[in-house]
């Protein structure tokens, strides 16, 4: 039992892991391309190393978490109850990410646009703002 338990998590966590890392990879591209207008190759760049320490992160937690504390599971119940504690951990992991990263990003854009702000200010006005 133990065994299947592991591979079904494996299979299901690897799964999870591929198809968030191509949507966010996929859609992020986006995002950085409105930041990064005047450089697409960077923001490509930037994307694919995202993506990279994204896959890296969560392959390891899945391998971290293959461990087993106690007894494993010895019906088809408890190995549900595993698969379940140990998937809604990764996806808990993942969506933490995915928000840190946002909140990261959003933050980056909104520097750079009050750095823009102030340039064209200046060169609008001849003042310099604060």
């Amino acid at each position: 039992m133990l065994g299947y338990t592991y591979l079904a998590y494996i299979l299901v966590s690897l799964g999870i892991t591929v198809w968030v890392g191509r949507t966010l990879n996929r859609n992020g591209r986006i995002f950085l391309m409105e930041n990064y207008a005047d450089k697409p190759q960077l923001a490509d760049a930037i994307n694919q190393m995202l993506l990279v320490g994204f896959y890296l992160i969560n392959i390891g937690y899945i391998a971290y978490t293959m461990r087993i504390r106690g007894e494993g599971p010895n019906s088809w119940a408890q190995g549900l109850e595993f698969l379940s504690t140990k998937i809604g951990a990764m996806a808990i992991v993942l969506g933490v990410m995915h928000f840190g990263l946002m909140f990261a990003l959003q933050a980056y854009a909104n520097a750079a646009t009050k750095k823009t702000d102030k340039i064209t200010n200046y060169v609008q006005t001849g003042h310099k703002v604060g």
